[in-house]
């Protein structure tokens, strides 16, 4: 499907999103969190797509929500074949059932996070920098705030979204939003890393990874072992467990 804000590309195994709005720095609209959904679905639908590479067009990654688009909504173009799902970035991410990747060549700014804290893995250029600058506009980076509550104690993220200072790389290594330098060795090293991997354990593993979340401990623990009970009875787990055994 061609779509209006974002472009997408299936090769080896890998299913390539990129943000196509680089005359608006990626800004993102009703519109494209819309196309974004769609791409997204299409991903978890495919058995033979293992990760989904976000990247982005342009100077700047993304600069977050495009406030002219959601306050005067005649700005936006609505896709012909997609419906208006009226929903958030970050419960779109968040549906993501596959692992994923973030390459990031230019500045995150504001709801520009909810990628990277949607994604498994996030690589970025040396130079790049970090701002949440909602609170200078009297405002509070509300949907950024419950992936930052995942990666740091809840005290340092509600600290980080009231703090609108740009922060670098090595900040945001420090913080886990980002994992590690966007190299082409590093970003084929985790592209590689899927090329063989079992696609139905992947999408259980994610899904199991979301459900455990509000689960007490003993509750998580029975969960994964059902989950585990179902992915050994899959015929390409029992011909890589035979062929382990073999060699053994």
């Amino acid at each position: 499907m061609k779509y209006n804000y974002i472009k997408t590309e299936c090769r080896d195994h890998v299913y390539y999103l990129t943000l196509a709005r680089p005359e608006k720095r990626n800004a993102f609209t009703p519109g494209m969190v819309d196309e974004i959904a769609q791409a997204i679905a299409e991903a978890n639908e495919s058995s033979n797509i293992a990760l989904v590479v976000f990247q982005a067009e342009g100077p700047v990654f993304c600069a977050g929500m495009d406030l002219k688009t959601y306050q005067d909504p005649e700005q936006d173009i609505a896709h012909s074949r997609i419906g208006k799902a009226d929903t958030s970035l970050g419960f779109v991410m968040e549906s993501l059932n596959k692992p994923s990747l973030a390459i990031v060549r230019g500045p995150v700014i504001a709801g520009g996070f909810l990628f990277l804290l949607g994604c498994t893995y996030v690589l970025a250029e040396e130079n790049v920098t970090f701002r949440l600058p909602e609170v200078d506009l009297g405002i509070f980076p509300f949907q950024v705030l419950p992936g930052l509550c995942r990666i740091l104690p809840e005290k340092k993220a509600f600290q980080l979204c009231l703090d609108s200072e740009p922060f670098d790389m090595e900040k945001a290594m420090a913080y886990g939003v980002v994992d590690g330098l966007a190299s082409d060795a590093e970003i084929q090293k985790i592209i590689s890393s899927f090329s063989h991997t079992n696609v139905a354990m992947l999408e259980s593993a994610m899904k199991a990874k979301r459900a455990i979340r509000t689960m007490e401990t003993e509750d998580q623990y029975r969960y994964l072992l059902t989950r585990l009970e179902e992915l050994k009875t899959m015929p390409d787990v029992k011909i890589r467990v035979n062929q382990t055994l073999k060699k053994s």
